[in-house]
């Protein structure tokens, strides 16, 4: 188990533009991970809020027994409109709880970051007659139809850690996207706005609420186009 861990940083790392992110980023970002108490095995979790445009890194060490905030990092654009993702071309961020699926070293945008859009809660609410789209990623570069960017400089920091953390043996790293921090005070304000999708968010804010609650991996099962938090 050990040895394929090893193998998946190995892998990456013989690719160019995955080698020059270490050699640039690896030091520094190193030292931060040392100061913040972890050492070389962490898992991770990765909380995108839309209107915010922020992307948060949780980590956890393998004696923790929470997640901690450890980076920040800005959208550097944006697509569409709050609310979720309903069929391919309508350049809307998925909204909702993924994980990543694809780590692409070649990416048209430097480095991505792939997630399982469309999960069963999206092809739920995409139903037969519509395609729901595909190839969502967190990427480098600055333009988006859907995706998340964050400029080629945060990807190669962002795309090193889910390296790291898929390397110590983390099979699935969450990446839970909500239209936005789901505050009640931000629920009534953006409810008032999209009435339409309040139904919907009221299932992620509870997503929401048991992460601010717990600090903790999200049980997470998608029934009839649902979410139901465990």
């Amino acid at each position: 188990m050990a040895e394929a861990q090893n193998n998946f940083k190995a892998t990456q790392i013989k690719f160019e533009r995955v080698k020059k992110a270490y050699q640039e980023k690896w030091e520094t970002l190193h030292r931060s991970l040392q100061s913040a108490g972890y050492q070389d095995n962490f898992s991770l979790i990765i909380n995108a809020y839309k209107a915010e445009g922020k992307l948060e890194i949780w980590l956890k060490g393998n004696t923790d027994q929470k997640y901690s905030l450890f980076k920040t990092y800005d959208f550097c654009a944006h697509s569409g409109i709050l609310g979720p993702k309903l069929m391919e071309g309508d350049k809307q961020t998925p909204e909702g709880f993924y994980y990543i699926n694809i780590f692409n070293p070649v990416s048209t945008y430097h480095l991505s970051l792939g997630i399982n859009y469309p999960n069963a809660v999206d092809l739920f609410r995409t139903g037969n007659n519509r395609k729901p789209g595909s190839d969502i990623y967190i990427h480098g570069n600055c333009v988006t139809v859907g995706c998340i960017p964050l400029t080629d400089e945060k990807i190669k920091e962002v795309y090193i850690l889910a390296v790291e953390a898929r390397n110590a043996g983390q099979e699935k790293i969450p990446v839970n996207i909500y239209p936005f921090k789901m505050t009640e005070g931000n629920m009534n304000k953006y409810a008032t706005q999209f009435p339409v999708q309040t139904s919907f968010w009221k299932t992620l804010q509870a997503g929401y609420r048991a992460f601010e609650r717990k600090k903790n991996l999200l049980h997470i099962t998608e029934v009839k186009g649902k979410y139901i938090i465990k």
